[in-house]
């Protein structure tokens, strides 16, 4: 039997997460490596996203207060 090293494209399974100043790359569970970010990095966000302290957020609308018809309910789960 003879052992033979290949090369396997696995560029569309890396995942990267932004923690403390660089995305760290992820292959499923696995960190495989990491890219380092400039001081003011220009970070390019689609719309209803920013980022903010190394954070990423987005822009949801909600409802502040449910209805009630939802929120009378006993139980059983009769309204």
């Amino acid at each position: 039997m003879v052992l033979k090293n290949n090369k396997i494209d696995i560029t569309d399974r890396v995942v990267g997460k932004l923690k403390d100043g660089e995305i760290e790359l992820y292959l499923e569970n696995e960190r495989i490596g990491s890219i380092r970010l400039p001081q003011e990095p220009a970070i390019q966000m689609d719309h209803h996203f920013e980022t903010d302290r190394q954070k990423i957020y987005q822009h949801v609308t909600t409802t502040e207060s449910p209805q009630a018809r939802y929120t009378d309910c006993d139980e059983g789960g009769w309204c």
